[in-house]
């Protein structure tokens, strides 16, 4: 029997240590040390032989130009976002990782997409719920799949042998932080698993070239929970993320070898599973701000989306001593720098006033885009006078008060245009390459933060 001994390994970037360090020297981060227990010696299976001839190896290397490039096939999951996402569909062989909080629809999301499947055999593997809990959410999602196999087992092993009886065209794994392998002496969900299993389940989708999805837990900090390394192993990383307060999901492409990672799919939450969302600025705009004040309508883009989102602001006096500053979807310390550009550049004292700023939908926006529409939301609820409406705007606010050209300007004129708005005010000179003649929208240009408030507010 082989010994076995003690280290230390950094869960956050799989490095060991034979003692405990409270920052790991290799990413910087602290208390990410946990105890292993680990084999002296690696298995004879899987030891390294530098001296095999190189006729026993199964694979030579070849020239780069006799190297056939062909278009990679593609599993159609039936669901136009997540295949967005993708890059496509779901490319055979391929390892996909999907994480988000707990209850943000993980599960939901997966479970549904297979049981619309119709033609693939799929496989779904759960290591957290029971067989009747599957099919009581079966029920509720009201899709059925005669093709689709339920098993409820968390030994690694035991998962290979009934793939290998099932034979599966798709493979679920949900989640990878309850699969073990009895070849590693460490609990379920520990760095040495989740890092083995991992890397076998790799092996075993590139082999069979059944495409396998693994659903995996994140910490407190938002991150994939186990060692980066899984990041690094699968092909994919999706993020499924969104307020459980709201309805609304969005779905991210973190990595992806196989698409672009600026794709974005937005999912709408109901009783019966998840609806995709195909046009999200008609859901994000109520139609009834029509003369409220500290509305304002951002052209914003997601990814490669481009949306209008509703931009939501109310100013008041202060009661206490030190004014509120609160944020709701928006970088806080950005309204904060938004703030003194108003007070320094523009005139306008909100030093003694609370500020409250939400984002309509509980989406979390970062573009730098919806600066404008943010100062102009703030001074409409400060002069308690309302936006023309019909007017979205698009525009990144400098410290010196000027308005800073955007990215994809065209798209965000196009967006407005088609959900009927009549004017956008866009930066200065931010139209190179764009034809204008052939948009029905009035388009606005402004310099400076004072001359779009003129056009605003007169």
């Amino acid at each position: 029997m082989a010994k076995t001994k003690t280290v230390y390994v950094c869960s956050h970037c799989g490095a060991d240590s034979p003692k405990w360090i409270g920052k790991c020297p290799n990413c910087g981060e602290w208390n990410t040390y946990v105890e292993e227990v680990v084999a002296k010696e690696a298995p004879a299976a899987r030891r390294l032989a530098p001296g095999l001839p190189p006729e026993k190896g199964k694979l030579r290397p070849v020239l780069l130009r006799d190297v056939t490039a062909e278009e990679e096939a593609r599993v159609d999951l039936g669901d136009a976002e997540l295949n967005r996402v993708l890059g496509g569909g779901l490319v055979k062989g391929s390892l996909v990782l999907i994480g988000g909080e707990p209850g943000i629809g993980k599960s939901t999301l997966v479970l549904q997409t297979v049981l619309r499947l119709r033609g693939p055999r799929t496989l779904y593997v759960s290591g957290e719920e029971s067989l009747r809990q599957l099919k009581l959410r079966a029920d509720r999602l009201t899709s059925d799949n005669p093709d689709c196999y339920i098993l409820c087992e968390t030994n690694l092993e035991h998962i290979f042998a009934q793939a290998s009886n099932v034979r599966p065209d798709l493979m679920v794994v949900d989640s990878i932080q309850t699969i073990y392998s009895e070849a590693v002496e460490s609990s379920p969900g520990s760095v040495s698993q989740v890092r083995e299993c991992s890397a076998a389940i790799l092996k075993y989708a590139k082999e069979s070239g059944v495409p396998v999805v693994l659903i995996g837990h994140i910490n407190k900090e938002g991150n994939i929970a186990g060692p980066k390394v899984l990041e690094h192993i699968v092909d994919t990383v999706l993020q499924f993320e969104g307020d459980r307060h709201y309805l609304y999901r969005v779905l991210r492409s973190v990595k992806n070898r196989f698409g672009s990672t600026s794709e974005l799919g937005i999912y709408e939450m109901r009783q019966d599973g998840l609806r995709e969302v195909s046009n999200p600025s008609e859901l994000l705009l109520t139609q009834d701000h029509e003369g409220l004040s500290g509305v304002a309508i951002a052209a914003t883009i997601e990814g490669a989306r481009p949306f209008l989102i509703e931009t939501q602001a109310l100013v008041s006096s202060a009661v206490y001593g030190t004014p509120q500053r609160s944020a709701t979807g928006f970088d806080l310390r950005r309204m904060n720098m938004l703030l003194a550009v108003l007070e320094k550049r523009a005139g306008f004292k909100l030093v003694q006033k609370d500020v409250f700023l939400n984002i309509a939908g509980g989406l979390r926006v970062s573009d730098p885009a919806i600066d404008l529409a943010v100062i102009s939301a703030i001074l409409s609820s400060s002069l308690d006078i309302s936006v023309e409406p019909g007017v979205c705007m698009a525009g990144e606010v400098g410290l010196s008060g000027e308005i800073r050209p955007v990215s994809r300007i065209e798209q965000r004129v196009m967006e407005a245009e088609k959900l009927g708005f009549s004017r956008i005010i866009i930066p200065h000179n931010n139209l190179k390459g764009f034809d204008t003649g052939r948009a029905r929208i009035q388009i606005t240009q402004a310099r400076k933060v004072e001359e779009a408030f003129r056009l605003l507010f007169g």
